[in-house]
């Protein structure tokens, strides 16, 4: 045991002690039935004079046990914030007719069985329904002088939703199962117009191929949108920029040709340019990146800009002048804005910091729209003027002012192999006392540790609000957020380094900053537990196959055995592009299929859950484990959240997953 002066103990207890007195008495821990009062702020749009920003708020209807959404806007002062909705039927992608006078939503009101566009007049009234579409909206975008809107429309196979027995599911497709969507079946997205003013609709696309991201040139004489019209789209990633003269009959032009993926088109201000998302791979990669690329009208040989970057780049757009683009950077533990001269292809940062920038969208010259989060404040929006932010919403005050929240710190990790691996920390509310060398550590008190692990796996966990490790923070424990090898923020060697390898380099990388907290002092090494969903499911099996250090473990939608989920999950490219066709060799399925082969090795207490409909990672893959750990006399439990996809949407089953999370960690780690 490390021997401490009786100075720094002292120093210690009376740096603990101050933080404890500085918590503000009214002030408590959060709990899982805060998940009712979590809100969420989504879809700024920008009116077009520039004085309001209109946008959606998702709130917990507890009595229906639901979310339910409505339209708000804020002046750019800040001063003015109204509610313009407050219907139980719930409103998104709202729109700003270009005369400003109008505020278009899509909205399913009064028990539609698609939803609609509504337009409300900004100076007052009942919203009136535009549409009445029979099949489904996707998306849809005002044109330039007002009169029309341009729709994207799946073409849905039974538009019929009140028969009492539905017709069997046929398909023919490659890729034929996706979360939420279900059976796919052949149902291509196409582009119309609407006439505002008569309702008539023309057909712009047909055939068997999908148009999506649709935009209209800034002169309202063409749209660009993106297609892939390879011989069966579902066996590739590729998708190319197309662009069409705005008129029915009028012959679409492929402006790129890239193998791999070309998305999300922007027209330049001047409309002789389109910047766009390039993959960073001709070829299939769960592992690539986003680089921003630019290509004229007429198509030809694209600029790529942020190539030599090495980090995704996401929520490209053009400056009110047309010389630049501004975008958003994922790098390590940040979300940072940043600008490309068009001409120079230099890149500087305009807003970075300890936070998370989540979305752009254009004011004026100089400044824009952002949702920015931040360790301790949920996702707000803010003005970005000249680089510095300012604050516009402050919906999550009530939720936040009541609290007493973790401390979070950053934290660098060596694995054995010599990898620096950058991780978060999450602390309980006043167990942390000032230590230069390291992230707080407790006075005089080993805490229990959660290796709570990201999903992805290319993702990564960064400054954001993250209610989950908070959560586990304020029922007492450490909890480290580890941005293992195979997450983003760190180039494309990072991210590809677990390339068919899968529970291999992660745990590696999971278990160095393990060590890191045990040898600090934070973590105790008796009481240490891992948790995780999706890919962090999948790791947290991996972990305690490979090591018994674990005294408690919560796997959620995971899978041990991909042999099993060939034809049977949505990654069919990823299981015949990086593991292989299953009957051409097994070899690489077995050896990601570690954690169910070599079961007998786990000796940790496991909690597995998963959604009941989950076609992501299919629920066999936990009850496989399940299975084995029940088999082999392992506590164990399962807990299937009926009529869940691979993401819990359900608030009391989000509180339930909660409640599960700390009442099992607790029987092991704090007996």
């Amino acid at each position: 045991m490390r021997k401490v002066s009786l100075f720094l103990s002292l120093f210690l207890f009376l740096g603990l002690t101050a933080g404890l007195l500085a918590q503000p008495a009214n002030k408590r821990k959060l709990k899982p039935s805060d998940v009712y009062r979590l809100k969420n702020i989504s879809s700024p749009q920008v009116s077009p004079e520039g004085k309001w920003v209109a946008y959606v708020v998702s709130t917990v209807d507890s009595a229906k046990n639901k979310r339910n959404a409505d339209l708000w806007m804020i002046s750019w002062d800040g001063k003015e914030n109204i509610q313009l909705t407050h219907s139980p039927d719930g409103e998104s992608q709202p729109r700003w007719s270009p005369d400003g006078k109008f505020l278009s939503f899509v909205s399913s009101r009064g028990d539609l069985d698609q939803s609609q566009i509504w337009l409300m007049d900004r100076r007052g009234g009942e919203a009136r329904k535009l549409t009445d579409l029979k099949h489904e909206l996707e998306d849809y975008a005002w044109s330039p002088d007002g009169k029309k809107i341009l729709l994207e429309v799946k073409q849905l196979a039974d538009t019929s939703t009140k028969k009492k027995v539905p017709d069997p599911i046929v398909t023919d497709r490659f890729k034929f199962k996706q979360d939420v969507q279900g059976y796919l079946q052949r149902e291509p997205i196409h582009l119309y117009l609407l006439d505002v003013a008569t309702k008539k609709i023309d057909t712009l696309t047909t055939g068997t191929y999908s148009e999506t991201g649709a935009e209209w040139s800034p002169d309202g004489s063409q749209i660009a949108f993106v297609s892939n019209r390879t011989e069966d789209p579902d066996r590739n990633v590729n998708s190319d920029i197309w662009v069409m003269d705005a008129k029915p009959g009028a012959t679409p032009k492929k402006i790129t040709t890239w193998g791999g993926s070309d998305s999300q088109p922007r027209w330049s201000p001047d409309g002789r340019q389109i910047a766009y998302l390039r993959s960073s791979s001709e070829a299939y990669s769960m592992y690539g990146q986003s680089h921003l690329a630019v290509v004229a009208r007429e198509g030809g040989t694209p600029k790529v800009l942020s190539q030599t970057l090495d980090r995704d780049v996401s929520n490209h757009r053009w400056t009110a002048d047309g010389q630049a683009l501004t975008t958003l950077v994922d790098d390590d533990r940040q979300s940072y804005v940043a600008q490309y001269d068009l001409k120079s292809g230099k890149m500087t940062k305009v807003a970075s910091g300890e936070r998370a920038f989540n979305y752009l969208e254009l004011h004026s010259a100089g400044n824009w729209v952002t949702s920015v989060s931040e360790p301790h404040v949920p996702a707000e929006l803010y003005a970005l003027e000249g680089g510095k932010t300012r604050r516009l919403t402050h919906h999550h005050n009530e939720f936040v002012d009541g609290l007493q929240l973790a401390k979070v710190e950053g934290f660098t990790s060596k694995s054995k192999d010599g990898t620096q691996v950058s991780s978060l920390l999450f602390l309980p509310p006043g167990a942390g006392a000032p230590d230069a060398s390291a992230p707080d550590a407790p006075a005089g008190k080993k805490l229990p540790l959660i290796v709570f692990i990201h999903g992805g796996p290319v993702a990564q966990d960064d400054w954001g609000f993250d209610l989950s490790r908070q959560m586990l923070a304020a029922a007492g424990y450490a909890v480290a957020a580890v941005n293992y090898r195979g997450s983003n923020g760190r180039g494309l060697a990072y991210t590809g380094a677990i390339n068919a390898d899968w529970g291999n380099l992660e745990v590696v990388d999971l278990l160095g900053a393990v060590d890191y907290l045990v040898e600090k002092g934070i973590a105790d090494p008796e009481r240490l537990g891992i948790g995780g969903w999706s890919y962090g499911g999948i790791l947290t099996n991996a972990a305690i196959a490979t090591d018994t250090r674990f005294k408690a473990a919560a796997s959620g939608a995971g899978v041990s055995f991909q042999l099993s989920m060939y034809g049977v999950d949505q990654y069919i490219l990823q299981n015949e592009n990086e593991l292989g066709r299953p009957w051409e060799g097994i070899d690489k399925y077995l050896k990601v299929g570690f954690p169910l082969l070599h079961a007998d090795r786990i000796k940790t207490p496991t909690l597995f859950m998963v959604g009941q409909k989950d076609f992501n990672v299919p629920a066999v893959g936990t009850e496989q484990m399940y299975q084995a750990l029940k088999s082999l006399g392992v506590p164990t439990q399962l807990v299937i959240y009926p009529n869940q996809y691979h993401g819990i949407t359900v608030p009391s089953y989000q509180k339930d997953r909660f409640e599960r999370y700390i009442n099992w960690f607790d029987k092991y780690l704090k007996p």
